[in-house]
Protein backbone atom coordinates (compact mmCIF):
# COMPACT_ATOMS: atom_id res chain seq x y z
CA UNK A 1 0.00 0.00 0.00
CA UNK A 2 1.43 3.39 -0.99
CA UNK A 3 1.66 6.43 1.28
CA UNK A 4 -0.65 9.27 0.29
CA UNK A 5 0.20 12.81 1.34
CA UNK A 6 -2.78 12.83 3.72
CA UNK A 7 -1.81 9.56 5.46
CA UNK A 8 0.17 9.69 8.68
CA UNK A 9 0.88 5.95 8.88
CA UNK A 10 0.68 3.12 6.34
CA UNK A 11 1.07 -0.61 6.92
CA UNK A 12 1.81 -2.86 3.95
CA UNK A 13 1.72 -6.67 4.06
CA UNK A 14 2.16 -6.81 7.82
CA UNK A 15 2.67 -10.26 9.27
CA UNK A 16 3.63 -11.10 12.84
CA UNK A 17 4.56 -14.60 13.89
CA UNK A 18 5.56 -15.65 17.40
CA UNK A 19 7.68 -18.76 17.93
CA UNK A 20 9.25 -21.03 15.33
CA UNK A 21 8.50 -24.22 13.49
CA UNK A 22 5.48 -26.29 14.50
CA UNK A 23 5.02 -24.16 17.60
CA UNK A 24 4.72 -20.87 15.74
CA UNK A 25 1.61 -18.71 16.06
CA UNK A 26 0.65 -16.44 13.16
CA UNK A 27 -1.07 -13.50 14.86
CA UNK A 28 -1.17 -11.12 11.88
CA UNK A 29 -1.42 -12.60 8.38
CA UNK A 30 -1.01 -9.76 5.93
CA UNK A 31 -2.50 -6.48 7.09
CA UNK A 32 -2.74 -3.47 4.78
CA UNK A 33 -4.08 -0.16 6.00
CA UNK A 34 -3.60 3.59 5.63
CA UNK A 35 -4.59 5.99 8.41
CA UNK A 36 -5.42 9.57 7.36
CA UNK A 37 -3.92 12.41 9.42
CA UNK A 38 -6.29 14.09 11.83
CA UNK A 39 -8.66 11.13 12.16
CA UNK A 40 -10.06 9.03 15.01
CA UNK A 41 -9.74 5.34 14.15
CA UNK A 42 -10.84 2.19 15.97
CA UNK A 43 -9.69 -1.41 15.60
CA UNK A 44 -12.36 -3.86 16.68
CA UNK A 45 -12.39 -7.62 16.94
CA UNK A 46 -12.66 -10.48 19.36
CA UNK A 47 -9.92 -11.26 21.86
CA UNK A 48 -7.01 -12.85 20.00
CA UNK A 49 -7.85 -11.24 16.66
CA UNK A 50 -4.55 -9.30 16.59
CA UNK A 51 -5.65 -5.81 17.70
CA UNK A 52 -3.06 -5.31 20.42
CA UNK A 53 -0.30 -6.85 18.30
CA UNK A 54 -1.11 -4.38 15.52
CA UNK A 55 -1.09 -1.44 17.96
CA UNK A 56 2.33 -2.57 19.24
CA UNK A 57 3.67 -2.67 15.68
CA UNK A 58 2.27 0.72 14.70
CA UNK A 59 3.76 2.26 17.84
CA UNK A 60 7.22 0.78 17.08
CA UNK A 61 7.17 -1.27 20.29
CA UNK A 62 7.60 -4.37 18.13
CA UNK A 63 8.79 -5.18 14.62
CA UNK A 64 6.76 -7.07 11.99
CA UNK A 65 7.94 -10.49 10.86
CA UNK A 66 7.18 -9.36 7.31
CA UNK A 67 5.96 -6.13 5.73
CA UNK A 68 6.62 -2.44 6.27
CA UNK A 69 5.18 0.36 8.40
CA UNK A 70 5.77 3.93 7.27
CA UNK A 71 5.13 6.72 9.77
CA UNK A 72 5.42 10.35 8.69
CA UNK A 73 7.46 9.24 5.71
CA UNK A 74 9.90 7.04 7.68
CA UNK A 75 9.94 3.26 7.48
CA UNK A 76 9.92 2.20 11.14
CA UNK A 77 11.40 -1.29 10.91
CA UNK A 78 14.44 0.11 9.12
CA UNK A 79 15.33 2.32 12.08
CA UNK A 80 17.70 1.38 14.89
CA UNK A 81 16.26 0.75 18.36
CA UNK A 82 17.48 4.17 19.48
CA UNK A 83 15.85 5.88 16.49
CA UNK A 84 12.59 4.01 17.09
CA UNK A 85 12.64 5.02 20.76
CA UNK A 86 13.16 8.63 19.73
CA UNK A 87 10.25 8.55 17.27
CA UNK A 88 8.01 7.07 19.92
CA UNK A 89 9.16 9.54 22.58
CA UNK A 90 8.78 12.66 20.44
CA UNK A 91 6.07 11.92 17.84
CA UNK A 92 3.79 9.34 19.49
CA UNK A 93 1.75 9.01 22.67
CA UNK A 94 0.73 5.66 24.19
CA UNK A 95 -2.20 4.78 26.45
CA UNK A 96 -2.82 1.30 27.85
CA UNK A 97 -5.70 -0.39 29.69
CA UNK A 98 -4.01 0.14 33.04
CA UNK A 99 -3.76 3.79 34.06
CA UNK A 100 -0.26 3.08 35.51
CA UNK A 101 -0.19 6.31 37.49
CA UNK A 102 2.37 6.79 40.28
CA UNK A 103 0.23 6.68 43.48
CA UNK A 104 2.20 9.20 45.56
CA UNK A 105 2.29 11.82 42.79
CA UNK A 106 -0.45 14.28 41.93
CA UNK A 107 -1.97 14.31 38.45
CA UNK A 108 0.32 17.23 37.58
CA UNK A 109 3.41 15.46 38.95
CA UNK A 110 2.55 12.27 37.02
CA UNK A 111 2.48 14.24 33.76
CA UNK A 112 5.53 16.39 34.54
CA UNK A 113 7.55 13.33 35.62
CA UNK A 114 7.10 11.64 32.24
CA UNK A 115 8.19 14.82 30.48
CA UNK A 116 11.25 14.96 32.71
CA UNK A 117 12.39 11.37 32.09
CA UNK A 118 11.79 11.71 28.35
CA UNK A 119 14.16 14.68 28.15
CA UNK A 120 11.56 17.40 27.52
CA UNK A 121 13.14 20.87 28.03
CA UNK A 122 12.99 21.84 31.71
CA UNK A 123 11.86 25.40 31.00
CA UNK A 124 8.81 24.12 29.10
CA UNK A 125 7.68 21.25 31.33
CA UNK A 126 5.34 23.18 33.64
CA UNK A 127 3.42 24.80 30.81
CA UNK A 128 3.25 21.56 28.81
CA UNK A 129 1.95 19.53 31.77
CA UNK A 130 -0.58 22.17 32.79
CA UNK A 131 -1.83 22.65 29.23
CA UNK A 132 -2.28 18.91 28.72
CA UNK A 133 -4.28 18.54 31.94
CA UNK A 134 -6.46 21.49 31.00
CA UNK A 135 -7.06 19.95 27.56
CA UNK A 136 -8.58 16.88 29.19
CA UNK A 137 -10.62 18.93 31.66
CA UNK A 138 -8.49 18.32 34.75
CA UNK A 139 -7.25 21.84 35.40
CA UNK A 140 -9.06 22.11 38.76
CA UNK A 141 -8.00 18.58 39.80
CA UNK A 142 -4.35 18.55 38.78
CA UNK A 143 -3.05 18.67 42.35
CA UNK A 144 -5.00 15.57 43.42
CA UNK A 145 -3.38 12.16 43.76
CA UNK A 146 -4.76 9.11 41.90
CA UNK A 147 -6.68 7.75 44.92
CA UNK A 148 -8.51 11.08 45.09
CA UNK A 149 -9.58 10.85 41.42
CA UNK A 150 -12.38 8.86 39.82
CA UNK A 151 -11.63 6.17 37.25
CA UNK A 152 -12.45 8.58 34.44
CA UNK A 153 -10.22 11.26 35.93
CA UNK A 154 -7.36 8.79 36.27
CA UNK A 155 -7.76 7.82 32.60
CA UNK A 156 -7.80 11.49 31.62
CA UNK A 157 -4.57 11.94 33.59
CA UNK A 158 -3.09 9.07 31.57
CA UNK A 159 -4.24 10.80 28.39
CA UNK A 160 -2.70 14.11 29.51
CA UNK A 161 0.55 12.28 30.21
CA UNK A 162 0.50 10.82 26.68
CA UNK A 163 -0.23 14.14 24.90
CA UNK A 164 1.85 16.60 26.95
CA UNK A 165 4.72 16.49 24.43
CA UNK A 166 2.22 17.18 21.59
CA UNK A 167 2.56 13.97 19.57
CA UNK A 168 1.10 13.73 16.09
CA UNK A 169 -0.15 10.18 16.74
CA UNK A 170 -1.85 8.82 19.86
CA UNK A 171 -2.29 5.03 20.21
CA UNK A 172 -4.62 3.64 22.86
CA UNK A 173 -5.18 -0.04 23.67
CA UNK A 174 -8.69 -0.53 25.11
CA UNK A 175 -8.65 2.88 26.86
CA UNK A 176 -12.26 2.56 28.08
CA UNK A 177 -12.20 -1.12 29.07
CA UNK A 178 -12.01 -0.41 32.82
CA UNK A 179 -14.65 2.33 32.75
CA UNK A 180 -18.44 2.33 32.85
CA UNK A 181 -20.24 3.26 29.63
CA UNK A 182 -20.94 6.87 30.67
CA UNK A 183 -17.33 7.52 31.64
CA UNK A 184 -16.12 5.73 28.52
CA UNK A 185 -18.13 8.11 26.35
CA UNK A 186 -16.62 11.05 28.24
CA UNK A 187 -13.15 9.75 27.34
CA UNK A 188 -14.24 9.46 23.70
CA UNK A 189 -15.37 13.08 23.84
CA UNK A 190 -11.86 14.00 25.00
CA UNK A 191 -10.41 12.08 22.06
CA UNK A 192 -12.76 13.77 19.61
CA UNK A 193 -11.85 17.20 20.97
CA UNK A 194 -8.14 16.42 20.63
CA UNK A 195 -8.58 15.43 16.99
CA UNK A 196 -10.65 18.51 16.16
CA UNK A 197 -8.64 21.06 18.16
CA UNK A 198 -5.07 19.92 17.43
CA UNK A 199 -5.29 17.74 14.32
CA UNK A 200 -3.91 14.79 16.27
CA UNK A 201 -4.48 11.30 14.86
CA UNK A 202 -5.81 8.74 17.34
CA UNK A 203 -5.82 4.97 16.83
CA UNK A 204 -7.50 2.83 19.47
CA UNK A 205 -8.72 -0.71 20.06
CA UNK A 206 -12.14 -1.37 21.54
CA UNK A 207 -14.91 -3.90 22.11
CA UNK A 208 -17.55 -1.23 22.78
CA UNK A 209 -20.21 -0.96 20.01
CA UNK A 210 -21.19 2.55 21.15
CA UNK A 211 -17.71 3.81 20.38
CA UNK A 212 -17.95 2.66 16.75
CA UNK A 213 -20.51 5.42 16.15
CA UNK A 214 -18.13 8.15 17.34
CA UNK A 215 -14.97 7.37 15.40
CA UNK A 216 -14.19 8.30 11.78
CA UNK A 217 -13.07 4.86 10.59
CA UNK A 218 -13.46 1.31 11.93
CA UNK A 219 -11.20 -1.59 10.95
CA UNK A 220 -12.36 -5.03 11.99
CA UNK A 221 -9.74 -7.69 12.62
CA UNK A 222 -10.59 -11.35 12.40
CA UNK A 223 -8.06 -14.15 12.61
CA UNK A 224 -5.14 -11.79 12.00
CA UNK A 225 -6.58 -10.01 8.96
CA UNK A 226 -8.61 -6.87 8.34
CA UNK A 227 -12.13 -7.82 7.32
CA UNK A 228 -14.15 -4.65 6.69
CA UNK A 229 -12.84 -1.08 6.87
CA UNK A 230 -15.63 1.47 7.09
Amino acid sequence: MTLAESDIIVASGIKRTFGKGSGSVHVLKGVDLAIPSGSLVAFKGRSGSGKTTLINLLSALDRPTEGTITFEGRELSGLSNKERDNVRRTRMGLIFQSFALIPLMSAYENVEFILRVSGFPAADRKLAATTALEQVGLGPRMNHRPFELSGGEQQRTAIARAIAHKPSLLLADEPTAELDSKTGLQIMKVFRNLVESSGMTIIMTTHDPAIMEIVDHVYELEDGQIVVPS
